[in-house]
């Protein structure tokens, strides 16, 4: 699953760390969020997309396996 964490972070201009003390993460959390290693939590997802002020789907893009056909 690829996401667009880290071209949302950087359109509204806002550290890593930042973004951590938002979610009420680590900054470890937030680089393996933004790397694709980490998938989050139903809640952690919709925190993301509150703090982006736009869908879970304009976040998170699936494809392959992971899509339901």
């Amino acid at each position: 699953m690829k996401n667009l964490i880290k071209n949302k972070r950087k359109a509204l201009s806002i550290t890593q760390e930042d973004l951590s003390e938002k979610l009420n993460v680590s900054r470890q959390t937030v680089i393996s969020l933004e790397k694709g290693r980490y998938k989050p939590s139903l809640v952690l997802a919709h925190k993301l997309a509150q703090i982006f002020n736009c869908q879970i789907e304009d976040i998170f893009i699936f494809e392959g396996d992971e899509n339901i056909d």
